[in-house]
Order: C-alpha cells, then structure tokens, then sequence
C-alpha cells in the first residue's frame, strides 16, 4: 500500500479526479481519499512514482 499527501483536493470531485488519475495507471487499483486530511492511500501493483506521476498529471502536487 502506497499513501501520498496531495495537495489542492477540496470536494469530492478533486477526489474523483485523484481516482481516475490513479485508475489510469492500474484500473484494479484500490484508492481511498481522505479529504480532511488530504491523504490518498492506494492499494496497486504499480509503481509509486507512476502513481504519484499521475496524480502530479492531474494538477495536484504530491508528497510521498
């Protein structure tokens, strides 16, 4: 499991914007946002740095 702080979510469709960003790089992946706290915790068998690649492609910053 992978969890990343992304910056700039604020509602549910920032959230659903990080999802599919996540999904685009392994749609079986597992994505859980946490938007109080703006952690996304990502059950994949992909690369962490293409996770994070993505979501930084969707307009969000990422800390890993």
């Amino acid at each position: 499991m992978f969890e990343f702080q992304v910056e700039g979510m604020r509602c549910g469709g920032c959230a659903a914007g990080v999802k599919r960003a996540v999904q685009g790089v392994d749609p079986a992946a597992t994505v859980s946002v946490d938007l109080a706290s703006r952690r996304v915790q990502v059950e994949s068998e992909a690369d962490k740095e293409a996770l994070a690649a993505a979501i930084r492609s969707a307009g969000y910053p990422v800390h890993a």
